[in-house]
């Protein structure tokens, strides 16, 4: 049975506005509610259509009676946020992990509510040197994350499946995405291959899985229209190593020693350029690779972007132009090899 009133968090975000108007595109949906505490952009809100936008805080309990007073019976939790907020981390954490809680405590006393999708992170299984080759939803991280949206979206699981323990008739989807990429995308990734010239750790190359925007949108209304319960990684086919996906970008690498990396994070941080935290500066190391059949066989839904393809779009849809002529790079790489070869 499909959903007949919906809620949708954090519309004022690419994700959360671009499923609220998806859904408000529907017809077999009566309403959809559409939830945050910024009002979308002028373009955003009129894509909504006849979504209704309601300005409310999911760290305040009022956010049970929108939920109550208009029968909502799905609630899709697209808030789930990394990006520094103007409170700074402190403002994120608490909107992240005492939003959920008060979104799910909510749910939890409205009869009507009986489905509910979370957008999580594959950043739930951290980044190190001990990492599998992939990640099945059934592990745990090696190390696990101790700080910034890592660890929230870690606090976040475990309130989720509290919730589903105490709602048994409701059906709870969890969904891990990979980082997302694409063309409208404002993020780390999208920010770090950006800059002419990328700092790189000395010594490392992470293997990158992406998941591209309207892949993500795409799982999300899946999620929302269809009953599918359980935990699912989400990810794009295939990897690009760190290195492959900054010469694809045209950008030049800048080795940097390890204890160097933390005083050049915060410089960037500082002039607004990219927010490193240290979990994504042990990602930037590391890398992390989702294994995705679950999503394929058990959820319904294969990606329509590779990683290539979609990091490829990224490059084109924003312009980004080679500091170095990428055929003028690959011919270097070649006569370094053949060099070595003939000294071999």
């Amino acid at each position: 049975m499909g959903p007949n009133v919906v809620l949708v968090t954090g519309v004022s975000r690419f994700l959360g506005g671009h499923l609220a108007a998806r859904l408000a595109a529907d017809p077999g949906i009566e309403r959809v509610l559409a939830v945050d505490t910024e009002r979308p952009g002028r373009d955003l809100l009129r894509r909504m259509g006849r979504a209704e936008f309601v300005r409310a805080d999911i760290r305040n309990p009022l956010i049970a009676k929108v939920i109550s007073r208009a029968g909502v019976d799905t609630v899709v939790h697209a808030a789930v946020n990394s990006r520094t907020a103007p409170g700074g981390r402190s403002a994120v954490k608490e909107m992240n992990v005492i939003g959920t809680m008060q979104l799910l405590a909510a749910c939890q006393k409205a009869p009507s509510v009986r489905r509910v999708v979370v957008r999580s992170t594959s950043a739930v299984y951290g980044a190190s040197s001990r990492d599998p080759a992939v990640f099945t939803e059934s592990m745990m991280p090696k190390d696990l994350p101790s700080s910034g949206y890592a660890k929230d979206a870690v606090e976040i699981e475990g309130y989720v499946r509290a919730f589903g323990r105490r709602r048994p008739d409701v059906a709870v989807t969890t969904l891990r995405f990979s980082d997302l990429i694409g063309p409208r995308i404002d993020a780390m990734l999208t920010r770090y291959f950006a800059m002419p010239v990328v700092p790189v750790v000395l010594g490392f190359d992470a293997r990158l899985q992406l998941l591209h925007a309207e892949d993500a949108l795409a799982v999300l209304e899946r999620a929302a229209l269809a009953e599918l319960p359980g935990v699912f990684n989400v990810g794009g086919d295939g990897v690009l190593m760190l290195s492959q996906a900054i010469r694809r970008a045209g950008r030049l690498p800048m080795p940097v020693p390890g204890p160097a990396m933390s005083p050049l994070s915060r410089f960037f941080r500082g002039a607004r350029l990219v927010d490193f935290s240290p979990e994504q500066m042990r990602y930037l190391n590391y890398g992390r690779v989702l294994d995705t059949a679950k999503l394929r066989t058990e959820f319904g839904y294969t990606p329509k972007w590779t990683t290539r393809e979609a990091f490829d779009d990224y490059v084109r849809g924003r312009g980004l132009r080679p500091v170095v002529d990428p055929e003028q790079v690959l011919a270097a790489e070649r006569g370094v090899g053949d060099v070595l070869t003939r000294l071999r």
